[in-house]
C-alpha cells in the first residue's frame, strides 16, 4: 500500500481520526473530533513531524463526535469541513445533538462553515491519491465513505464497523437506508481494507464472513 495511515483515538467517545497521507507528503485529515487542544496538539505534531501539507479535511458525516475540532484544522490551516450538505441540519444544531446523545451540555468550539458538499462519485485528490465518495445513508441523511480503489482502502465513518454497522436512532437515522448503504460496501473487494469511524479496523473479507448485517 502506497499511503501511510495514522489513528488518533479521540474525545470521550473515542473517534478515530485519520491523518492519510503519500509519498509526496500531502496529506488529509478525516473525522477531526477533538475535544480538546491537547488531543489536536498531537495530530497537529505529528503533522509537522512529517513535513505533511494537509489539503482537506473529509467528513464521513457531521455528528458532533466527529466533528468537535473542525476549530482547530479552520484555525490552523484554514481548511474548511467537506462534508455531504444533506446532513446541514444537524451541523447547524450540534448543542442540540450533544444534548441528546450525552444528556448535558457539553464546551465546543464554534463551528466553521462548510466548504466543499461532497456528492455520490466525487473524488478527492491529493499527492499521488484518489478517494471515490460513496454516499451511505442510514447513520445519518449524509453518511459517506472514502474509497481509494487503488490502494484498497476504505475510510466508512460510522456506517461500518467491525462485525457491526451504525445505529440509526439518532436524528436523521434510518435502518433500511443503513442495510442498503451496507450492500454497496460489501460488493467492493474482498481485501479492501476497512478504517471505521469507531473500533478497530477490518476488511471486507471479514465483514462478509463474520457481521451479521451482511444477512440481512
Amino acid at each position: 500500500m502506497n499511503l501511510t495511515i495514522n489513528t488518533f483515538s479521540v474525545n470521550p467517545l473515542q473517534v478515530n481520526c485519520y491523518v492519510v497521507s503519500d509519498k509526496t507528503k500531502e496529506a488529509v485529515v478525516i473525522d477531526c473530533g477533538c475535544s480538546t487542544e491537547s488531543e489536536w496538539n498531537e495530530i497537529k505534531a505529528y503533522a509537522e513531524s512529517e513535513g505533511l501539507t494537509l489539503t482537506h479535511h473529509l467528513c464521513t458525516h457531521l455528528h458532533f463526535d466527529h466533528v468537535w475540532g473542525c476549530a482547530y484544522l479552520f484555525r490552523d490551516f484554514q481548511l474548511y469541513p467537506e462534508a455531504n450538505y444533506d446532513d446541514m441540519d444537524i451541523y447547524s444544531h450540534i448543542d442540540k445533538q450533544i444534548c441528546s446523545v450525552v444528556g448535558f451540555a457539553l464546551p465546543y468550539p464554534p463551528m466553521p462553515p462548510l466548504g466543499r458538499s461532497l456528492m455520490d462519485g466525487d473524488k478527492i485528490a491529493f499527492g499521488n491519491t484518489t478517494f471515490k465518495v460513496i454516499a451511505t445513508p442510514g447513520h445519518s441523511k449524509g453518511c459517506i465513505c472514502f474509497y481509494d480503489e487503488k490502494n484498497q482502502v476504505l475510510f466508512s465513518g460510522d456506517t461500518l464497523f467491525s462485525s457491526s454497522c451504525g445505529r440509526t436512532d439518532l436524528e436523521g437515522g434510518d435502518f433500511d437506508e443503513l442495510l442498503d448503504s451496507l450492500k454497496k460496501l460489501f460488493v467492493l473487494p474482498d481485501n479492501t481494507q476497512v478504517y471505521c469511524g469507531h473500533g478497530p479496523s477490518t476488511s471486507i473479507k471479514r465483514e462478509k464472513d463474520y457481521n451479521p448485517f451482511f444477512y440481512q
